[in-house]
């Protein structure tokens, strides 16, 4: 296969972005090895134009204000999956039990985002257990991705402020690496500190099935916190570990603002006053994590920050979230959390779904809404902030303003977190 130069001729291309194509060099996930005998090849998407056509068209002021901005700004996703998904969707189950999830370094490199939070493959790891959240798969995926990494000169693993700085410095890509679930470390709070050792710096408590931890918000009822529960965030808290309540019941997650001594945040959800589905947050589980010093981050992953006005799901209904915790919490407590992969994420969810339960409405409760292919304008992660970025541009936010969603709240909370 012929590799294309990296360094595309294109006059269009934010300097950033040709900054860091040449630092990719055309770095193929575990090149070092050799594939088909080291490890199975698959077929994988494009990290670059999967969806032909599929680009929204920003007028030049809106363009090149965003541009200047990501220029002068670190631009932080607060949740998204930098990885490339099998061309073939039959085949996921098959890529992911061999424990080597592709990193889309080319798509990263036309991102404008200088900070990654990613969550990974770890959720669905199945390598040994076949079954999601294993301690061993989660080791395994969070070590073999760090050993891909070293191999190439574009990402830069951030384990510190400083790390981050560092990155966007030298043109490279900062990212945090994260779990979705604590539910890996069993009954063994000192699991956290091999976590945190791994690099760990943000952990979810709960992903949508409850665990011993507490409840998840796809179960039908809902205790809160266990006294291992408590535990376990006292220990995130002493380690610097951000504590995450995406997918956590409502009673859990109040619960988590109640018994932390750092802020607690929602890096990748709505609001639930605009979509009533338990994915998405009541506003009083809103105000209590923004009240903690945290933030939410809105979503954008296919069929979740779907509104009335805006039943297909698009940039406008994930904006019109957002617009909804602006006016709920203000600008100095709401971010971009995509949770956007490089693959057919629609595809994704139908094959793994059964792995976490059901998290659904009932029946009748939603509104009428269109089935989506995927999300226009927030189609992956190389496009997602930066459409939100210029959606706000162009509807008369402020620099500020801007500044807040797309990095600066992110960059309090890790400060306030990392730093104790």
């Amino acid at each position: 296969m012929s590799i294309p130069d990296p360094v595309s001729s294109l006059p269009s291309l934010p300097d950033k972005t040709r900054k860091r194509l040449a630092l990719w060099d055309a770095y193929r996930s575990y090149q070092y090895l050799e594939a088909g005998q080291d490890y199975d090849a698959f077929d994988v998407v494009p990290a670059v134009g999967r969806v032909p056509g599929s680009a929204i068209e920003w007028s030049d002021a809106v363009e090149e204000r965003a541009r200047d901005f990501e220029e002068r700004h670190l631009v932080v996703s607060a949740h998204d999956h930098l990885s490339l998904r099998p061309a073939d969707p039959h085949r996921f189950s098959e890529y992911r039990r061999q424990g080597r999830e592709f990193t889309p370094y080319e798509g990263i490199a036309h991102s404008g985002v200088d900070l990654f939070f990613d969550g990974g493959p770890a959720a669905v790891s199945m390598i040994r257990a076949h079954t999601s959240w294993d301690w061993d798969d989660a080791v395994s995926d969070l070590a073999m991705r760090q050993a891909d990494w070293a191999h190439q000169s574009l990402v830069a693993p951030v384990r510190t402020l400083e790390d981050a700085q560092r990155a966007r410095a030298e043109h490279k890509v900062g990212v945090v690496l994260t779990l979705e679930s604590a539910t890996p470390i069993g009954n063994d709070v000192d699991r956290l500190d091999l976590l945190y050792g791994l690099g760990v710096r943000l952990l979810g408590l709960v992903y949508s099935e409850s665990n011993q931890l507490g409840s998840g918000l796809a179960d039908t009822g809902d205790a809160g916190l266990t006294v291992l529960g408590r535990r376990a965030l006292r220990r995130m808290n002493d380690l610097g570990i951000i504590v995450d309540v995406s997918h956590t019941g409502d009673a859990t997650a109040l619960d988590a603002v109640r018994h932390s001594s750092s802020p607690v945040v929602i890096t990748h959800a709505g609001a639930r006053g605009l979509w009533p589905t338990p994915r998405m947050k009541p506003d009083d589980v809103i105000r209590a994590c923004a009240e903690s010093g945290g933030f939410i981050g809105i979503e954008a992953a296919p069929h979740t920050t779907i509104t009335a006005k805006h039943p297909r799901h698009c940039l406008d209904s994930v904006m019109e979230h957002v617009e909804h915790c602006l006016d709920l919490v203000g600008p100095d407590h709401v971010a971009f959390g995509p949770d956007t992969n490089f693959g057919d994420h629609t595809a994704w969810h139908r094959v793994f779904a059964g792995l976490f339960g059901k998290d659904d409405a009932e029946p009748g409760v939603l509104p009428p809404h269109d089935e989506v292919a995927y999300v226009h304008g927030c189609e992956n992660p190389a496009e997602s902030v930066g459409n939100m970025i210029r959606w706000l541009f162009e509807h008369g936010y402020s620099d500020e303003e801007v500044a807040k969603l797309a990095g600066g709240n992110v960059r309090r909370v890790a400060a306030a977190v990392w730093d104790r």
